[in-house]
């Protein structure tokens, strides 16, 4: 099946099985590491992407449904010498230990401050409830996504 996907601001047009993931497409074909391979069921959340702006599980969403949809992934947010607001409050805060959560977390977060810009605990806490951490830095990702609202929050 030929289409096309628009991923970081650029369109890639692709000759791929109907059924392939997104992310294997990210992975594979597009070079994208930031999502992660973690359960394959949309249970994890180490697969995040953003899809029009919201957080969606890329292991479980076929990548021929995405065409016309606008598809951000870590690597659309920031670069090492320009971080995004959100990446830069993740280093700040030492928001990581094995590190593969974190592109869920990142891309969950960047969606809850899209719509929630100053959120308080309880709302960064129920936003990422449904991305898993195995080395226990939840502590530290609040943090890290507080520090992330007020660096995005106007002077």
């Amino acid at each position: 099946m030929t289409f096309s996907l628009t991923v970081n601001g650029r369109t890639h047009a692709l000759d791929l099985p109907r059924e392939a993931s997104l992310m294997h497409v990210l992975r594979n074909d597009l070079a994208l590491n930031g999502p992660k391979y973690g359960c394959g069921l949309g249970q994890c959340g180490a697969c995040t992407v953003l899809v029009d702006g919201i957080a969606a599980r890329s292991c479980v969403i076929p990548a021929s449904q995405m065409e016309g949809r606008d598809i951000v992934t870590l690597e659309g947010l920031g670069t090492l010498d320009d971080p995004h607001p959100v990446q830069q409050a993740f280093i700040d805060a030492q928001a990581a230990q094995c590190g593969y959560c974190l592109n869920g977390m990142i891309m969950a977060t960047v969606a809850l401050l899209s719509h929630t810009p100053q959120p308080n605990e309880v709302q960064v806490r129920q936003a990422l409830s449904h991305n898993l951490c195995r080395c226990g830095t939840h502590v530290e990702i609040v943090t890290a996504v507080l520090r992330a609202s007020a660096l995005m929050s106007p002077a």
